[in-house]
């Protein structure tokens, strides 16, 4: 009788003992989804002081795998980013230790990449007949019109035979070209094909200018010859196919622009060019690039024999374009001040006689609204 009494007697004290243990089970089960749930709230909130450190360490707690890379990943590209701008302001305070502060004329040609045009404005017809003697009368009354007055240096070949001279350059004290020569900050440009007089650049380079003459016709890249400097370049309306260049190893032609951003310049006070029918699409290109407002004084040799390259149309429609680039020009600011046609050419205007006009014609501008804006660098090419 004792002996089953003991065994009821331990049988429930486990059957109480299990119970107990489910009951303390549970209760903690509650007890935890509870405090869980109640986390929630707390961190929509802004902590309060009481609590705040608890929440910054909950939440560290929550960061996962994923994010904990992600934010990996960003320091890394912060701290890459200080890097890189360390390095790249120690690179250019390196350059300008040893450097010194760049030249006034010499800057990145950003000044020349301005908006560029498609095209120029054509001008009104000369008439409502729209025909060739009208636009060939308009055109050559405006190319033989002086519009301002220079005192003009011309070349020693010109000099000597006591004539006008075909090239010549504004030196009015009004204008800067003067003042740039006295004080040895001026730039000249050449342009042409197997020139052989090369007397005006002569005598602005011994007045103190810097005078480069492009020539493709020249055996070797650059050439010191006196005070000038002859390069194996010249100027189009289009830079070069680049297959081109590979297969020639240089480019013999390439823009304005081009030129001057390779040659590090930023203004040129004399732009001279004699393109044997190439320089209205060499004027076009120089209108619609904006490349005039870096240039002084142009001097051309207009040809009219024949419409040029790449110029199409019917002859009213050529001279009626031509007439409206030279009125581009003029908007621009250039005004004509020297005139010059040489008696011996044959008097020729697009393969007739027009109106007995030559078939050559050379012409000055002086850009009357040119601001320089520094000294030139003496280039050594």
């Amino acid at each position: 009788m004792d002996m089953g009494r003991e065994r009821l007697t331990l049988g429930l004290l486990l059957r109480l003992g299990i119970l107990f243990t489910a009951v303390c089970v549970c209760i903690h089960l509650y007890l935890e989804r509870g405090w869980q749930g109640a986390s929630v709230p707390l961190a929509l909130r802004r902590p309060t002081k009481s609590n705040q450190k608890w929440g910054e360490q909950s939440k560290m707690k929550q960061v996962s795998a994923e994010e904990a890379e992600e934010l990996g990943k960003s320091i890394k590209r912060r701290i890459s980013y200080v890097h890189k701008l360390k390095k790249d302001s120690l690179v250019r305070k390196t350059e300008g230790d040893t450097e010194g502060p760049s030249p006034r004329c010499c800057p990145p040609l950003q000044l020349h990449r301005k908006t560029p045009r498609w095209h120029i404005d054509l001008e009104p017809w000369a008439s409502e007949s729209q025909s060739l003697e009208d636009e060939a009368k308009r055109f050559l009354s405006y190319i033989t019109t002086q519009q301002v007055s220079c005192a003009s240096l011309r070349g020693k070949k010109a000099d000597q035979e006591g004539s006008i001279g075909a090239w010549a350059v504004c030196l009015d004290p009004n204008y800067k070209l003067i003042r740039r020569i006295e004080s040895r900050h001026c730039r000249v440009y050449s342009f042409g094909l197997g020139v052989d007089d090369r007397s005006l650049e002569s005598s602005l380079a011994q007045s103190g200018c810097e005078v480069h003459c492009f020539d493709p016709s020249l055996k070797q890249p650059h050439l010191q010859q006196a005070e000038m400097w002859l390069h194996r370049l010249s100027v189009d309306w289009r830079d070069p196919s680049p297959v081109v260049v590979a297969q020639r190893q240089y480019a013999s032609t390439k823009k304005l622009a081009t030129i001057l951003n390779d040659f590090g310049h930023r203004e040129v006070d004399v732009l001279k060019a004699d393109m044997e029918s190439a320089e209205w699409k060499i004027l076009e290109n120089l209108i619609l690039e904006r490349v005039l407002d870096s240039v002084g004084q142009l001097l051309l040799e207009l040809h009219l024999h024949w419409a040029g390259f790449e110029v199409g149309g019917d002859e009213p429609s050529v001279v009626r374009y031509w007439y409206s680039l030279l009125k581009e020009l003029e908007r621009s600011g250039f005004h004509l001040f020297h005139i010059h046609s040489d008696p011996a050419k044959p008097h020729i205007f697009l393969q007739k006689n027009v109106l007995n006009a030559s078939s050559a014609y050379t012409l000055s501008w002086v850009n009357t609204q040119w601001r320089p804006l520094g000294k030139p660098d003496r280039t050594q090419k």
